[in-house]
This record gives C-alpha cells, structure tokens and sequence, in this order.
C-alpha cells in the first residue's frame, strides 16, 4: 500500500498527540467494557497476571507493525518483491474481515449495555438493536458519508477515558472500605478450567488489545517516525491502565455470583457506587459507535484499495453492514471476541511475514518467526470464554 507524503513531521508534539489518540482511542473501544467478566471467569484471581501476559504479546506484535512502517513501507513503495508484495495485499484482505467482525462486536457491546441498563437485555433484543445501529450507519455511510459522524472519535476517547478514570476510583474506595471492614477484602472462587481450556480461553482476549495497528494506515497524515512513537506510546499507556483498572476491579467481582456476561461491567459499577452506572452506559454508547463509525469507514476504504478504486464506497458500505449483520444474528457477544481476536490474530500473522520478506537480520526474522506461531495458535484454537 503505497504512501502519499506526510503533512505532520517528527518533533511535532501536537501531531504525537493526534497520531496517538487513533490507536488509543480503537484499543480502549471494547477492551475495558468486556475483559474483567472473561478474565475473571478463566483465570479468576489471576486476571492481572493473565492481562500482563496479553499486553506482552501484543507489545510484541506492535513490534512488529512498527518495523514494516520503517522497512516495510518504503519497500512496498518502489518495486516490492512478489512475496512482501501477496503478504501485504493479503493482510489488507484479512483486515476488512476482521474489521467487518470488530463492527458486529462494539454495537454488540453497545446494545448489551443499553439495554442491560434498562434491564431489557435479551438476546433477541440485543440482535435487533444492533442490527438496528448498523442500517443506521449504512444508511448515513450511503447519502451523506461517515467522514462527519468520525470526528467523534476524539470526543468519544475523552469521555471513555474519564470514565475509566471515574470506575478506578470507584472501584478503589469500595477496595479501601471492604478492606477496613471486619470482613476484609473478599476474592471469588473461578470456574475450573484445564490448561488448554485457560491458554485457549486467554487467547481468545487479543481483540481486547488490538488498535495499535492503525498507525500503520496514518501515512497521509503522519510520517513513519511519528506513527512508531504514537504506536508505542498508546501501548505503554493502555497496558498500563489495564492493568491497574482489573486490580482494583477485582475484589468486586464475587458480587457476579459467577454470573459473567458480556455487561457485567455495569453490576460491578453499581457494586461500587450506582451514580457509575449512567456514565459508564453513556461511555459504552459513545465508544462503541464511534469504534463501530471508523471501522467501517477503515473496510470500506481498504476494499476500495484492494479492488483498486473498482468497488464503489456506497456498495462497499453496504457489503461492511451486511456482513455485520449477518454475524449479528448467529453469534453472541463472547463468541464475536474470539472471533475478532482470530481475525486480528490472523492478520497481525501475515504483517510478520511481510516483515519476515523484508528483514535482513536473522534475529529479527526468529523473532518474527515466534510471534508468528503465537498468532498462529490464537487463529486456529481461540475459544470463546464461557
């Protein structure tokens, strides 16, 4: 995919700040609304370690994206070998597929917590909700275009972000006040799960992570140097917030009474304090469509690309909507997050061969290598937690 040149240059903080808020913005989408309940439940106390872990490997894979910016791309820019040239045009198929999946995921998530809110959270109801948002936004994709309803992600970032700071409060003044109790902090009790069962479950969470690898599609705005740090720097601030946010999550997570599903974020908010509730919906609402909004405006720009300007933006919004809408209708909420993270998994997969065809290091290349097998294995055996 070839480059057009940078407008913002290196140096710029200003321009750090927006090529950042992209990646950010897309990882903190769904991550923070559904990883407790599915941590909790596979690895119970364990959660913080488990969430290290996933960091870590998407840090990895970051690694990874970072390295084609500076290689990759001027590669691909001039005369590109036949091998870097297939990977890369494959990985730009692979990745309307996963965004496809991640569009059905956030306004499932949206509609789990809309109606959980109004205690109208039935499946049924959940699937006609979103089927509901997504002719919405194709409708507006068709006759006036999604660049508008995008500049929203901005505003959406900042308001997940305060509300992310708001349940870390919460959740650590009920923390304090059950630790001072007589009864002390108390922890719950997870389901049994074999080993496969918690690496596959665990594997099955990489969507919660992923968005960094939109940096790599910022080269009309950005320059390459910008993009690595932004990259960078939206990870080591996510990982960091994660982290924090399902430990003190935790010691509320026995009031589920092992009841984990796909809205449970908004029990442990009323658990901490019910005046969370309203924002944290208000929240779920506001990133979930804003994620939904740049995720199909990314498909259909990226199926104009690999059709080569053949496949009009109209019908390649109506092709993004429907197939949601038909993944809408035969999975649930968890089963999409497996699904988005195989999807994700397989394209971060083919973005290391194309580093591989690239590299000149034999270091690099194991390195590219074991990460590869690591996608490799979330691709094939990712389940969904249950």
């Amino acid at each position: 995919m070839q480059r057009k040149p940078a407008i913002h240059h290196r140096g710029n903080p200003r321009a750090l700040v927006r090529a950042t808020c992209t990646p950010l913005a897309s990882i903190f989408g769904s991550g923070f609304l559904v990883m407790v309940p599915i941590l909790a439940g596979a690895v119970g106390t364990y959660a913080v370690l488990a969430m290290t872990l996933v960091c870590a490997l998407a840090y990895c894979v970051g690694a990874v994206i970072r390295f084609n910016i500076r290689f990759a791309e001027p590669v691909l820019a001039k005369d590109p070998p036949e091998s870097t040239l297939t990977f890369e045009r494959s990985s730009d198929l692979a990745l309307v597929l996963a965004y496809v999946i991640s569009v059905s995921l956030y306004l499932h998530i949206l509609s789990a917590f809309v109606l959980g809110s109004l205690h109208l959270d039935t499946p049924f109801n959940e699937d006609l909700l979103t089927t509901a948002v997504i002719v919405l936004i194709v409708t507006i994709g068709i006759t006036r275009g999604l660049n508008g309803l995008a500049a929203m992600e901005g505003l959406a970032l900042a308001v997940t972000l305060l509300i992310i700071v708001l349940l870390i409060g919460g959740f650590a003044l009920y923390d304090l006040h059950a630790w001072r109790s007589p009864a002390g902090l108390q922890f719950f009790k997870a389901k049994p799960h074999s080993v496969w069962e918690i690496l596959t479950i665990v594997a099955g969470t990489l969507i919660v992570v992923q968005g960094f690898e939109t940096t790599r599609y910022l080269g009309d705005s950005f320059e390459a140097g910008t993009r690595i740090r932004a990259s960078r720097l939206s990870q080591l601030i996510s990982t960091g917030v994660y982290l924090v946010f399902i430990a003190v999550a935790l010691p509320l997570v026995h009031t589920l009474n092992g009841k984990y599903g796909d809205n449970s974020l908004i029990h442990l908010a009323a658990a901490a304090s019910s005046l969370l509730v309203v924002p944290l919906v208000i929240a779920a609402a506001m990133s979930q469509f804003s994620a939904a909004v740049a995720d199909t405006l990314a498909a259909t720009g990226n199926l104009e690309e690999v059709t080569h300007h053949q496949l009009k933006p109209r019908f390649a919004t109506v092709l993004v909507g429907g197939g949601a809408i038909a993944l809408t209708w035969t999975a649930d909420t968890l089963q999409i997050v497996a699904l988005a993270s195989r999807a994700f998994a397989f394209y971060y997969l083919l973005q290391c061969l194309v580093a591989i065809s690239v590299s000149q290091s034999t270091r690099q290349r194991l390195f590219f290598t074991l990460i590869a097998i690591a996608l490799g294995f979330i691709t094939v055996f990712a389940v969904p937690a249950s």
